[in-house]
């Protein structure tokens, strides 16, 4: 499946994403804020295209300009989920390149998914989390309507290998319908 916003396709990724992810994700300013390593080869970002961007409502994050990968955004079922997700709620997860930080993309991003978890897969409620320190990502939940729902202390990073604290937002699909006729009321 894909989704298309104003200004981006959202689309399975691709083994030739190679080289574009691994552009943005050999950067130690994404990675390791978002709990997993920075890339180290063109090679090793093919693989985890693979192995972990191949899921299910994965998504490359592109520019509709030209199409090309320069983040990712995706759905976590609740068995995968970070925290205690009911069996129809739904977790959401993302990061963007940094030349493209501070543009308004992933909120975008983000909305687009908000809409197909809660119209197409009929989830109730999105949880979305960030670890201490990535005011960026909070920022972001922020802008999407999430509210603050818990933290949960000394959690292991696996990816990373070692303990952190994490803060977890939660969305409701009533809330976000009550936002979106907000936003329509407004449009009038």
């Amino acid at each position: 499946m894909t989704l298309e916003t104003e200004r981006l396709i959202l689309r399975p990724w691709k083994e030739d994403d190679a080289e574009s992810l691994y552009k943005y994700a050999k950067n130690p300013e994404v990675g390791p804020i978002a709990g997993w390593p920075v890339h180290t080869s063109v090679e090793n970002s093919r693989e985890i295209i693979k192995s972990v961007l191949a899921a299910d409502e994965t998504y490359a994050v592109c520019l509709r300009e030209d199409n090309v990968a320069i983040g990712s955004i995706g759905l976590t079922p609740p068995a995968q989920s970070h925290t205690k997700a009911a069996d129809d709620e739904i977790e959401i997860g993302y990061w963007i390149g940094v030349p493209y930080w501070g543009q308004g993309l992933i909120p975008e991003a983000v909305r687009a998914l908000q809409k197909h978890a809660f119209l197409d897969l009929g989830c109730s409620a999105i949880w979305c989390g960030y670890y201490d320190g990535n005011e960026k990502s909070k920022r972001c939940q922020e802008k999407c309507g999430f509210k603050y729902h818990h933290t949960e202390e000394n959690k292991p990073c696996a990816l990373m290998g070692d303990v952190r604290t994490e803060h977890f937002t939660y969305l409701t699909k009533e809330q976000w319908s009550d936002s979106q006729d907000k936003v329509n009321f407004m449009e009038v």
